[in-house]
C-alpha cells in the first residue's frame, strides 16, 4: 500500500465525516487517473435522487464517462477510492466502466454488521478481478471508515433497503 492510497482515503473519510448531514448516503468514492489527477468524486444520493442505483461507486464512474466522454476509463489507467468495498452492483459497474485499479476501506462484512445494508453475494470477487486485470487493494484505514460508518447510524442515518417481506 502506497502513501497516495492512505492519504486520499484519509480525506474521503474526513469529508464523508463532514458531509454526514447532507442527506446523502454513508459512502463517498473518487476516480483518479495514473497522474494522480482527480477525475471525479461523487457521494452516495440513493434517498436524494430516489433512485437506488445512486450508490457513490456508479455516480463517480458516470460522472467520470460523461466529464471525459467516454464509456471507458481503460486509457486513463484509473484507480477508484472508496470508504467501503463495493457492493455487488457496484462492483458491475467498476469491471465494465475500465477502471483497473480499486482501493477501498471498510469491509462487506463490515458494513453489514454496522449498518444492515444488504451488500450482496460476491463470492471470490479479488481474485476474479485480478484475473481481468483488476488490481485491488482492501481494508485501507479500515478502522476510520468503521468510525464514519458508526456516526452515520449515531445521527439516525437511513438504511435503504427494498422491503423483502
Amino acid at each position: 500500500m502506497n502513501e497516495k492510497d492512505i492519504e486520499i482515503i484519509n480525506n474521503l473519510h474526513y469529508e464523508l465525516e463532514q458531509n454526514i448531514d447532507n442527506g446523502k448516503g454513508p459512502f463517498l468514492a473518487a476516480i483518479y487517473d495514473e497522474g494522480g489527477n482527480l477525475l471525479s468524486k461523487a457521494q452516495n444520493s440513493v434517498i436524494k435522487d430516489n433512485c437506488s442505483m445512486c450508490h457513490a461507486e456508479v455516480n463517480a464512474i458516470m460522472q467520470a464517462q460523461k466529464e471525459l466522454r467516454t464509456y471507458d476509463l481503460s486509457p486513463y489507467n484509473a484507480t477508484i477510492y472508496v470508504t467501503a468495498e463495493p457492493c455487488m452492483m457496484c462492483l458491475g459497474a467498476i469491471l465494465w466502466s475500465g477502471i483497473k485499479r480499486i482501493c477501498f476501506s471498510v469491509s462487506s462484512e463490515t458494513v453489514e454488521k454496522i449498518t444492515g445494508f444488504d451488500e450482496g453475494y460476491k463470492p471470490d470477487w479479488i481474485n476474479q478481478f485480478k484475473k481481468r486485470g483488476i488490481a485491488v487493494r482492501p481494508y485501507v484505514l479500515s478502522k476510520a471508515g468503521e468510525r464514519v460508518l458508526n456516526l452515520y447510524m449515531k445521527k439516525n442515518g437511513t438504511i435503504y433497503s427494498p422491503n423483502r417481506d
